[in-house]
């Protein structure tokens, strides 16, 4: 009996110690003993929002310092637009310290999405994106694949004066390419690709190019490049001026039905693949 009392009593004793550590740090007593009364942030700020960080922390600081969850904490910054990676950390005596790593955008990614200099797709809600970002899009396991058509079309398409606007990679892998042509008011033309040879078939037809824009009243809406032998286009309608007869039968299709109807180079093509 005696010894039952005394593992009692060394029980009572352990649970009087460990019970105030415990209720000190799981935030039960001791939060205004210890508060956190500074949050400092690190890391620059053009794109994430300093009040939404400050707000996303202020519930888990209120805890005190030693009842701070600091691993949720962190996980709730880390998912705030734009943030790349987050650490939050605390400072003794009542510093909650968060360090933020922004994502620095670099094309957009499909519909709604953004592609980071470092090849990770992102949402950007609620934040203003910067102009003149590349449009890329397809499978995000072939990100590689997508920015490096990206750069090798830019590089190509640079010489003739065409700017390449955005690269796509559909679901049947299928490349396109879409081109700005400010030479005519930065009027747009479709480049089919098709899913083998991507950067072949962009080379071949960029170096035809020259002969094909030589006319500067005519403009290639869409070339489809799927063929074996040959590229297939499509001529916009000219614009028609004020007083002037009607353009001759070359750079204007007879039949209204037919004003986009693709006309081949160099070659009679084959099936397109």
């Amino acid at each position: 009996m005696n010894a039952i009392l005394r593992l009692v009593a060394w029980l009572v004793a352990v649970a009087l110690v460990a019970l105030p550590v415990v209720a000190v740090l799981r935030g039960w007593i001791g939060a205004e003993q210890w508060p956190l009364r500074t949050l400092r942030a690190q890391g620059e700020f053009d794109y994430v929002d300093a009040r939404q960080v400050r707000a996303t922390l202020l519930p888990y600081a209120r805890r005190g310092f030693f009842a701070v969850d600091l691993q949720a904490a962190q996980a709730a910054v880390a998912a705030l637009p734009w943030v790349e990676k987050a650490e939050v950390r605390k400072r003794w005596p009542d510093v909650l310290e968060v360090r933020i790593s922004e994502h620095r955008p670099y094309a957009h990614w499909g519909a709604d999405r953004l592609l980071s200099q470092r090849g990770r797709v992102f949402a950007a809600r609620g934040a203003k994106v910067p102009a003149g970002l590349p449009k890329l899009g397809g499978p995000e396991a072939r990100v590689r694949e997508v920015v490096e058509l990206y750069q090798q079309s830019r590089e190509l398409f640079a010489p003739v004066g065409l700017v390449v606007e955005g690269v796509e990679l559909d679901p049947r892998g299928s490349w396109s390419v879409r081109l700005l042509n400010r030479a005519h008011g930065g009027a747009v033309t479709q480049v089919v690709v098709g899913r083998s040879e991507a950067r072949a078939r962009i080379g071949r037809f960029v170096r035809l190019l020259p002969q094909l824009l030589v006319n500067p009243e005519r403009r290639i809406e869409r070339a489809d490049l799927r063929y074996t032998n040959g590229f297939a286009l499509n001529w916009a309608a000219p614009a028609a001026k004020t007083g002037s007869t009607s353009p001759s039968t070359a750079l204007q299709a007879p039949r209204a039905d037919a004003q986009r109807a693709p006309t081949t180079a160099p070659a009679s093509p084959a099936s397109p693949t």
